[in-house]
This record gives structure tokens, C-alpha cells and sequence, in this order.
């Protein structure tokens, strides 16, 4: 009798068919969580195939190693974590990574709950074990294969979204981007640029500078550098149909005297903007307005704080040449939680307002973007922003300066932006004065530089002499919920 105890817990993990249904039990849920927390280690003490067992403590150990190493590194260097999302060649070794330890995981998972033998377990625990060991394969399968589908979808669009140019380096220490918003769609010949911003970014603290340019801003200059400069050597002056949102067009006419893969229009229209701000703009980025309504969708809409009263607009009467009476409008709030359809409306409509009001709710809804585009709506709604942008956005950024962008955007986001909008009564964009809307802009950029926080009254000049045009509204009309 005393023999057969010794026997009976002898050896109660590898052998316990003798031991009792409570040990078998407890047995059993220390065999599984070892198995979800260290995948292998349950089949090197059962005694598994060493190839087996290898491989998959090989993999495990592996996986730990380079999730901790990532950690570390990123404690203390944040942008480590950037390039890795941000390089296709890191991305596809993570791909692969997530895919063989989520493999490994499962196997192992399912290999436990075969090895502990789950009639062996008391009658009791039977089924809250096989629940358990499931719900952790399920579980591990659906991590799998949702980290799979992220890693895929970031690789997809950092392919798409940005250019295989060269690295450029800042001016005078700033990035200078220009964003061009295309009203391009039904019933309307080409693409005419109807948001036209540059922003200026301080390359190291990312502290921005955006700028404001009115679409119907005339009589735009062009660098010697430009192939319209031969064209218009006077500026692009041919009166009321020579607009500043027309130069994309009229560089298309010339497209054989362009170089790159940068389309003609954005080139003409950037060095309009140069000629307009004084600045060095390295990269563009053009985005689609009605694809912009698909990426508000999926992030879920957004919030604002508005003052205003905005119509969705119906068709034009053609007898009138008037849009018939709005049957939908926005109305104003705090707060107010807005869709794809809406956004847009709101930062687009023309009706009952000045251009210059309609830039100030563009600003509004963009800076909306920017604020709530948080940790929590990447993770949850990544895959459909990423399939979204492509369609919405296109750059020249180089894909391999990606990172440092992306940085620099994170940290504009922690800090109040500087906007200088070349309206009326500082500058009138019929007969604009380019040497004040240097200097506007060159004043900003050094108030931006000094304070911190927020812009000191009295950023503009005063207004030139011929500044009659309708002054718009205070810029209070909208705002971002904090």
C-alpha cells in the first residue's frame, strides 16, 4: 500500500493517472496557463518531439525578446517606434513575426489541452476548461489575426501614401509644407485647388506656422524658376479669371515644361504659393475633399464648437443662376458631433458667408482632425483610415522622411498653432501687396518662435491703403471642444 502512494505522487505532472481528481484538475490549469503565457514550455516538460519543442520555445523566446528589446528602446527613443512603422521592410519582418507567434501560440494551445486529457479532469471542471482553453485559442486567433491585418494595412499605405523621392532637408530651419484642398468632382472641368494653406513647421519642436492663402487671391507671382515665368512675367494678371486656385489648370496647359512625377498643377500652384508667402516649400499634400468626407467616416466623425448657422446647399436654378432655398442646415452648438457628410458641408459652404469666414471653418475642421485623431481611434478604426487615405491624400513626402514627419506632426499636435490668414483689411486679394504678405508671414513665423503658448494680439500689419474689401468675421465663429 505504501508503494503504491509513492507511485501515486511520484511524478503527478507526467504521469497522474493515479493521483487524485483535485490534483489532475489543478494539474490541469497550471499546464494551460503556462502554455498561454510561455507557448512550448508545457510540451518541453511533457516530453514533446525536441523538434517541436524547439521550435516553438525558439519562437516564443524569440518574440519576447524583440517585444521587450522594442519596449526598452522606446522608453527611450519614441521615434524608434515610428521607423519601425513607417519602413516596409520592418513592417513585413513584423508581419511575419505576429504571424508565427500567433501561430506558435495557438498550437501550443491546442497541443496543452490535448496533452492534459480533458476526461481525465473531474466532471466539474470538464467544461470550464474546455471553456477557458478555447476562449484563449479564440482569443489568440483573433489577436492574430487582427495585429496581421494592422501591420498589413500600415505597410499598404505607407506604399501608397508616400513618394520614393529623395530626403530633403529644412530651410532655414523650417519644413514648409503646402495643402491643397481639390474640389474636383461632378460637373466640373480639372482640378482647382479650393483650400489653399501652407504650413510652416519649426523642424525641430514642431511649433507650426499656418498660413491662409484665399483662393481667389490675384495677380500671384511666379519664381524664375517656374515654366509659367516666361508666361506671365508679370504675375499671373489676366484679370478676374486668373485666380490663384486657376494656376493649377494653367500649368496643366504646360505640363511638357514640367519635370518629376509631381503633377504639373501642383508644381505651378506651389510656386504660386512661394511667390505669395516668400517661403521655400519642400512637399506638397493634396487632398480630396469628397474622398476627405470617406476619412472623417472613418474615424468616426468629429466635434465642434460653432457659432454659425451653415446651409447644405441645393443645385443652382438655372433661371436664376441662385441655389434654390437650403432645405437642410447646421446649427450652430457646442459640441456638435459631426459625420463625413457634415464636415465637409461645413467647411465647404459658400452661402450666406465670405470666402474668408468659410477658410476660418475649413481651419476649424481640420485642426478637429488633428486633435481627436487619438491612441484609442487608430487602434480601433486603423484599418479603415488606412484604407481610406489613399484615396483622400497624395504627397511627394518621401517615404523614408515619413517618420520624421509624422514625429513633428505629434508634437504639433501637443501645442497651439499660429494662423496667419492673408484676408482682408491686412491684404486685399484683388490687388494684393506681396511685400506685405511676406512680411505677415515672416512676422508670424518669428512670433511663433517666441512664444510658446499662444499668438500676442496685433500679429498683422496695418492694413495697406486699398484694403476695401468686406472685412470677415472675428475667427471666434467655430472652435475645437477641448
Amino acid at each position: 500500500m505504501s508503494q503504491r502512494r509513492e507511485l501515486q505522487y511520484a511524478d503527478p505532472i507526467r504521469n497522474p493517472k493515479r493521483s487524485p481528481e483535485y490534483v489532475r484538475d489543478r494539474r490541469g490549469w497550471w499546464l494551460l496557463l503556462c502554455s498561454a503565457l510561455m507557448p512550448g514550455s508545457v510540451q518541453s516538460v511533457l516530453g514533446a518531439s525536441r523538434k517541436f519543442t524547439r521550435t516553438a520555445l525558439c519562437i516564443t523566446l524569440g518574440t519576447w525578446v524583440l517585444v521587450l528589446a522594442a519596449i526598452i528602446v522606446g522608453l527611450f527613443n519614441r521615434s524608434f517606434f515610428l521607423t519601425i512603422g513607417t519602413d516596409p521592410i520592418l513592417l513585413v519582418l513584423a508581419l511575419v513575426v505576429v504571424l508565427a507567434a500567433g501561430i506558435n501560440w495557438i498550437v501550443c494551445l491546442l497541443d496543452t489541452m490535448r496533452r492534459v486529457r480533458v476526461v481525465s479532469l473531474s466532471k466539474k471542471t470538464r467544461p470550464k476548461f474546455l471553456a477557458v482553453g478555447l476562449a484563449a485559442v479564440l482569443l489568440v486567433g483573433l489577436g492574430t489575426a487582427w495585429g496581421g491585418v494592422t501591420v498589413d494595412a500600415q505597410r499598404s499605405l505607407m506604399s501608397q501614401l508616400f513618394a520614393s523621392g529623395k530626403m530633403k532637408k529644412p530651410v532655414d530651419g523650417r519644413y514648409n509644407v503646402a495643402l491643397l484642398g481639390s474640389d474636383a468632382g461632378k460637373g466640373r472641368e480639372g482640378i482647382r485647388p479650393d483650400s489653399l494653406t501652407v504650413v510652416s513647421m519649426d523642424a525641430k519642436t514642431g511649433k507650426s506656422v499656418v498660413v491662409g492663402i484665399p483662393r481667389n487671391t490675384q495677380n500671384v507671382p511666379f519664381p524664375n524658376s517656374s515654366p509659367l515665368k516666361k508666361h506671365f512675367p508679370q504675375g499671373y494678371n489676366c484679370g478676374d479669371a486668373c485666380l490663384i486656385n486657376a494656376v493649377y489648370q494653367e500649368a496643366e496647359k504646360h505640363a511638357d515644361e514640367y519635370k518629376g512625377d509631381v503633377p504639373a498643377g501642383v508644381q505651378g500652384t506651389v510656386e504660386a504659393l512661394k511667390g505669395v508667402t516668400g517661403l521655400e516649400i519642400q512637399f506638397y499634400a493634396m487632398i480630396d475633399l469628397k474622398g476627405f468626407q470617406k476619412l472623417i467616416d472613418a474615424m468616426g466623425g468629429i466635434r465642434l464648437n460653432s457659432e454659425v448657422r451653415v446651409p447644405i446647399s441645393r443645385p443652382i436654378n438655372p433661371a436664376t443662376g441662385k441655389h434654390y432655398p437650403p432645405k437642410e442646415w447646421i446649427e450652430p452648438g457646442k459640441n456638435i458631433k459631426m459625420d463625413g457628410r457634415t464636415a465637409l458641408w461645413y467647411g465647404r459652404s459658400r452661402e450666406f458667408a465670405t470666402d474668408y469666414e468659410r477658410m476660418v471653418r475649413q481651419r476649424c475642421v481640420q485642426e478637429a482632425m488633428l486633435r481627436q485623431m487619438d491612441p484609442a481611434t487608430l487602434m480601433t478604426r486603423f484599418t479603415k483610415l488606412a484604407a481610406a487615405a489613399p484615396d483622400v491624400v497624395s504627397t511627394d513626402v518621401p517615404q523614408r522622411q515619413a517618420d520624421d514627419f509624422i514625429n513633428l506632426g505629434m508634437k504639433a499636435k501637443s501645442q497651439k498653432m499660429l494662423s496667419v490668414e492673408l484676408t482682408p483689411p491686412h491684404v486685399t486679394p484683388s490687388h494684393p501687396d506681396f511685400t506685405v504678405t511676406k512680411q505677415l508671414v515672416k512676422d508670424g513665423i518669428e512670433k511663433s518662435k517666441k512664444e510658446d503658448e499662444q499668438a500676442a494680439p496685433g500679429l498683422f500689419g496695418p492694413a495697406p491703403a486699398h484694403a476695401s474689401e468686406k472685412k470677415p468675421k472675428p475667427s471666434s465663429i467655430c472652435s475645437v471642444p477641448k
